[in-house]
């Protein structure tokens, strides 16, 4: 017990560096994400339309999500050095199999039914692509995203280890001083963001599902 409320004075009144490391945290794994879906949506479509490239895109993320995070963390750093970019890097990387296989698994699902009305109403392979299978798609998207975004936050916390700052940096110190306060200053606001992040794209998640059953029932 009073370990917690040390650590809760010690947020209070170092909040300012705190708020600081994690607005570091948030920004390396939302650039992880973000990256992550530019590069691999484009490669779940091009899946979808190949079945051969489909189970190797699959076998090589699979293989990428067994490797160790700081082993990957590490080879990275050999090429690009300590900072921001070997952490991203990293972090694009885990990301891509959440989103990739569930952007590929939601686009296999869309209705053919759909798909040959779109086809019949003269829409072009583009507008077939943004208006009917991508929104329908949505829902399982989402999901990739989240799950991704959460690995992201968990991982990020070991970006200190490349001297790229984050909450992980407080939780370091705390173990080389054996300080279970520091741990825990870093722990307690790390967990809060992933469950944060969690819930506004479950949310989301949530809306565009509701928004596909009320589009579709009208």
């Amino acid at each position: 017990m009073d370990t917690l409320v040390n650590t809760l004075q010690y947020m209070l009144d170092d909040w300012q560096s705190i708020l600081t490391l994690t607005i570091e945290h948030l920004y390396m794994s939302l650039s992880g994400v973000l990256f992550a879906i530019v590069i691999g949506v484009p490669i779940a479509l091009i899946m979808t339309r190949n079945e051969k490239l489909a189970v190797t895109v699959q076998t090589t993320v699979s293989m990428i999500q067994t490797i160790p995070s700081l082993a990957l963390l590490l080879l990275i750093m050999i090429v690009f050095g300590l900072g921001y970019t070997t952490t991203i890097i990293a972090l694009v990387c885990y990301s891509f199999l959440p989103i990739i296989m569930n952007t590929y698994v939601g686009l296999q699902n869309v209705d053919e039914h759909l798909i040959e009305a779109g086809e019949g109403m003269g829409m072009t392979p583009l507008q077939l692509l943004l208006q009917v299978k991508f929104p329908l798609a949505l829902p399982t998207m989402m999901v990739g995203f989240r799950v991704a975004m959460v690995i992201c936050i968990g991982i990020a916390t070991i970006a200190t280890f490349v001297g790229a700052g984050g909450l992980g940096q407080l939780i370091f110190r705390g173990i080389l001083s054996t300080d279970d306060v520091k741990i825990l200053a870093g722990s307690i606001p790390a967990a809060l963001l992933a469950i944060s992040i969690d819930f506004l794209l479950k949310f989301a998640e949530g809306r565009s599902t509701f928004y596909l059953k009320r589009v579709s029932s009208e």
